[in-house]
């Protein structure tokens, strides 16, 4: 089996985490999504609902927060100046250990920037121009419909791209930072996997 592992961004939508799952399959090893924040909150300690509200969202810069936390002199101010930037190490710190181990599949989260000196990585971004496509993925997965469908897909790539320039200074779905682009709207699920299991190195 390859020793690369594969790190997944993608657009709201587009089916990132069904291939990601197809491609777990396929080759038998472990894909991270949302389980990691589970295990980063158990191992380091840190509140998985605060995890969950820092999950690949911006944040403002750390000068910013520091400024507005000194302007108050209770630990909770302080507390949420912090949260984002361990709850993010605290991913980085996990990810390191599990590749350690074994190739892994990771969704976004910065993975390919935590790792690229760590273990040999394969960096895709999955999108779709299909906005139709897109709408009834979210409506099965995620129960959104109408307007709020187009809004909220809107809302989660922009926190994406923010939350991905902030910890690497790079453009999130900018084609130059993956190795490999994939289109959902002309590929299905399943030849997504295969184009990406191709792509690894033997």
């Amino acid at each position: 089996m390859s020793r690369q592992s594969i790190v997944i961004d993608r657009e709201y939508g587009s089916g990132g985490r069904e291939v990601a799952r197809i491609i777990s399959e396929k080759l038998g090893i472990e894909f991270y999504d949302g389980n990691l924040l589970v295990m980063a909150s158990e191992r380091y300690g840190i509140n998985l609902g605060v995890m969950k509200d820092y999950d690949e969202k911006g944040v403002g810069s750390l000068l910013y927060n520091i400024a507005m936390a000194a302007n108050y002199t209770n630990n909770m101010n302080y507390e949420k100046v912090e949260a984002p930037y361990r709850s993010f190490t605290a991913q980085a710190q996990l990810m390191k250990r599990l590749v350690a181990e074994q190739p892994c599949i990771f969704l976004g989260r910065c993975a390919d920037e935590i790792l690229k000196d760590v273990t040999p990585v394969l960096s895709v971004f999955i999108y779709g121009t299909d906005m139709e496509k897109k709408r009834k993925r979210i409506a099965n997965v995620d129960g959104i419909m109408g307007r709020g469908a187009d809004n909220y897909i809107h809302k989660k790539d922009a926190q994406r791209k923010s939350y991905y320039h902030y910890y690497t200074k790079k453009e999130w779905g900018n084609p130059k930072n993956y190795d490999l682009c994939l289109n959902t709207a002309r590929l299905d699920y399943e030849q997504a996997a295969d184009a990406i299991i191709g792509a690894m190195k033997k």
